[in-house]
């Protein structure tokens, strides 16, 4: 029955990667397969472990995962209103609309600056979709545009890696107590400024980037209406310093970062509640601006395609494998075993982790990986956690379906895969692997 349980993982994630052509939502087969491959588990009567790796009953098993997941998306869900709060009250104009440059190269060079930083402060798919928001007003060609997008996506994925709420992956790793706040920062804050700088530095000298944009004063002043809004300012420091207080308030209380979440929302849905965005504000169109409206908005297909596939690696990562001397452990870290044996190298395993992550979302592979490594022999703060935080995160910018951000782009500006393999695969490649160079020398 294991193999059973693998079969329908790898059906289920196929159907995943191949969503645009069978035109069938992720979602869909995600929360299948979590359930099928759990259902396999119980039906087939297979052991299964504990977090404790010790054989345990599966309802144990199941209900300590789900406790775990849950912690991720009760977090997912509080960082996503807020970011929908702010973009109401049209908070991200104050940032976007002070940029007035007209040279490419320097248009290019505050995107990926903005993006890097605002995707640690917000998440990289916030930060791209403000940043697509803003382009589509600062450049009206779309030839042009998309090659400013598809450059602020690598530096949105360099600006996640480094911050525990910068990415899901990165959040998982924090939640899961594998990384902690400053071990993320002081470690990897470098390699994904190396990871962000040479892409762009290579860009500059492309055609593509050479000149100058043509905005017409229409538009400039179409962008500047949308910082008009009383409640902007207040909206936008109070959202982010919310945001900002989570890892403060778990450092603080030792407490799981969901519970600071809950308080950054709650204090950020008491000032939404207050607060006036207009000179002649009415009752009536108070529902326009409210938490109510910011939570319609928020994506819960992400939230259950996310419970789908955790829910999926749980069961592999907790069905019993029989290693070579008779002792029982999860699959997953049978599997880590065997790669370990495979290639001696550890760092060559997690490069090549980041490579994987850019064909297979970073989510499974994360989630797939904290099961392979035990927190006995690998503790917080272990250079391999820091290390699959950067190669997972930013692996994924070598293809535009290998991020959430790359997602996202896609979408709203309909980049085509074939040109962004063409076009700029390579220069998140040479940014990988220069980050990934560097990671290595500092550690």
């Amino acid at each position: 029955m294991l193999a059973l349980v693998i079969i329908i993982f790898v059906i289920g994630y196929i159907t995943i990667v191949f969503e645009h052509p069978l035109h069938l939502d992720k979602t869909v087969p995600a929360l299948i397969m979590g359930a099928l491959c759990w259902a396999a588990v119980a039906l087939g009567d297979l052991d299964v472990v504990s977090h404790l790796h010790e054989v345990a009953p599966i309802e144990d098993v199941l209900l300590h995962h789900i406790g775990k997941i849950a912690e991720i998306l009760l977090f997912l869900i509080g960082a996503m209103t807020i970011v929908e709060l702010i973009d109401l009250h049209r908070g991200f104009a104050v940032i976007t609309n002070r940029i007035n440059t007209t040279k490419k190269s320097s248009m290019l060079w505050l995107i990926c600056i903005l993006a890097f930083f605002l995707s640690a402060t917000l998440d990289n798919l916030a930060s791209t979709i403000v940043l697509v928001s803003l382009l589509r007003k600062l450049v009206p060609d779309r030839t042009e545009r998309i090659w400013f997008v598809s450059m602020g996506v690598i530096a949105a994925n360099a600006g996640g890696a480094w911050s525990p709420i910068g990415d899901v992956t990165t959040t998982m790793l924090w939640i899961g107590k594998k990384v902690t706040t400053m071990g993320l920062i002081t470690h990897l804050v470098l390699p994904a400024i190396v990871c962000m700088v040479i892409p762009t530095l290579i860009a500059t000298f492309l055609p593509a980037f050479k000149g100058h944009l043509t905005v017409t004063a229409p538009d400039k002043d179409e962008a500047l209406q949308t910082e008009r809004l009383l409640s902007s300012r207040l909206m936008l420091f109070l959202g982010v310093g919310a945001l900002i207080f989570v890892p403060i308030f778990k450092t603080v209380t030792h407490l799981p970062p969901y519970v600071g979440m809950m308080l950054s929302l709650g204090v950020v849905w008491l000032a939404s509640e207050y607060v006036h965005p207009e000179e002649d504000f009415t009752a009536e169109r108070k529902h326009l601006y409210s938490a109510h409206t910011a939570l319609s908005r928020i994506e819960l297909s992400s939230i259950l395609f996310f419970l789908g596939i955790l829910v999926a690696v749980a069961a592999l990562e907790s069905v019993v494998k029989m290693d070579s001397e008779g002792h029982a452990m999860g699959f997953l870290m049978w599997v880590a075993e065997g790669m370990r044996a495979a290639i001696p190298n550890q760092n060559a395993v997690i490069i090549v982790l980041g490579f994987v992550s850019a064909v297979i979302d970073n989510v499974p592979l994360v989630a797939a990986s904290m099961g392979m490594y035990p927190m006995d022999v690998f503790p917080v703060d272990d250079t391999l956690w820091h290390f699959i935080a950067y190669s997972a995160g930013t692996g994924g910018s070598m293809l535009i379906i290998g991020s959430a951000a790359g997602v996202a782009a896609m979408g709203m500006e309909r980049i085509d895969f074939i040109w962004y393999f063409k076009k700029i695969s390579w220069i998140a490649l040479t940014g990988f692997l220069a980050g990934a160079a560097v990671f290595i020398l500092l550690n």
